[in-house]
């Protein structure tokens, strides 16, 4: 298999360690940006651990620059991937915590919606240099995918799959379901569909009043109804509050490669599988990846879940030209804090929305500081 790499900050980095330690003989990887000293570096570390194993991965680096869409398609093209993982934006998620109490507290309120153009960006420039190309490869996208893979379908260009987000819930849940019903945590299965508001609310103990559905099965048998579901999301914190690193996301990227490969035909979670809004369990079947429903539900019920999700998110709807149109509550944070407003936004504006928001947000961090 040969995967490309494009974006390795702290979670394109360890997705990478975790899938050169997993490699089969054959295996390639190029990792592709635009500082190389950087990037060389940090790969030859994780061919060194992978030799330290027995495991002698070929892992290759070059320049790309996403924001140039015809070198990155002649880049796709010479290395002809079977895979892509991208996680990239222009503003890290973490940097809204970063600033002064007040102000991150505050930030934190208008949701991740109205942040959409600084990770729609480029993955929207990934997938132009990808359907360039001409050539059939599966990408995994780390950035937003439960609100960006919704626009990105209604122009064909979604990737095939997120990562991360509702996956992320998984292992707590299956624990604190085995701990509540005195059961062996291997018998435990969820089917839970919600978008990453939800998932990020439950770091608090609740689903922030949105929507979600959870079917929990033991030895296959339906026990949902056995649970206290309100005391099992309050004690959710203990064990989302945190990670310190991103190895719990990078397991879910290496899950997901696995189900899509055919190399695992278990159900697992994944934000925006094949264009759809918010996160889901899937499953491998004859044709490619599909939403693993539980029995009685249908998938337009879980669609509507999630699109109720997503407008806690900041964002009120996407229609089918994938123009976006954010919420007003949620805008307002931004341009009472930032000086930022945009209440709707056409595909062809993500650039030059991303950079304005990119730039209002560096100068109000100026003023801060």
């Amino acid at each position: 298999m040969k995967i490309l790499f494009v974006g390795f900050g702290n979670l394109g980095a360890q997705v990478f360690d975790l899938f050169v330690l997993r490699a089969k003989r054959g295996d390639q990887f190029l990792v592709g940006g635009r500082n190389l000293d950087y990037i060389r570096e940090r790969t030859r570390w994780t061919a060194g651990a992978a030799l330290q194993l027995g495991i002698l991965a070929q892992a290759d680096v070059t320049y790309m620059d996403v924001w140039n869409i015809d070198q990155t398609a002649q880049t796709i093209a010479e290395f002809k991937p079977d895979v892509i993982f991208s996680s990239m934006t222009t503003l890290a998620s973490s940097i809204v915590a970063q600033l002064p109490h007040p102000y991150a507290e505050t930030l934190a309120q208008a949701r991740g919606g109205p942040w959409l153009p600084t990770t729609l960006v480029l993955v929207h420039k990934l997938m132009q240099a990808v359907q360039q190309t001409g050539l059939t490869i599966t990408v995994l996208n780390g950035g937003t995918p439960d609100n960006s893979h919704e626009v990105l379908s209604k122009v064909g260009l979604a990737p095939t799959s997120g990562i991360g987000n509702i996956a992320l819930t998984i292992p707590p849940l299956k624990r604190a379901i085995a701990e509540q019903l005195h059961l062996s945590v291997d018998l435990i299965e969820v089917h839970f569909f919600a978008h990453t508001y939800v998932v990020q609310s439950l770091r608090s103990g609740t689903t922030g009043e949105a929507p979600f559905h959870l079917t929990a099965l033991a030895g296959g048998a339906d026990i949902t109804a056995q649970i206290d579901l309100p005391a099992i999301f309050r004690v959710l914190p203990l064990t989302m509050e945190h990670e310190y690193t991103q190895l719990l996301t990078a397991a879910s990227a290496a899950a997901v490669l696995d189900v899509i490969t055919a190399k695992s035909s278990v159900i697992v979670h994944a934000p925006g599988p094949i264009g759809l809004p918010g996160g889901y369990s899937i499953q491998r079947q004859r044709t490619g990846i599909e939403v693993a429903l539980p029995p009685g539900f249908t998938l337009h019920e879980m669609i509507q879940i999630n699109q109720e999700g997503q407008r806690f998110d900041g964002i009120d709807t996407i229609d089918d030209s994938g123009t976006v149109y954010f919420s007003e509550r949620n805008m307002a944070i931004l341009k009472d804090i930032l000086h930022y407003e945009c209440q709707r936004m056409p595909l062809s504006e993500v650039e030059d929305r991303a950079k304005e928001l990119q730039a209002k947000y560096a100068d109000f961090r100026k003023t801060v500081e």
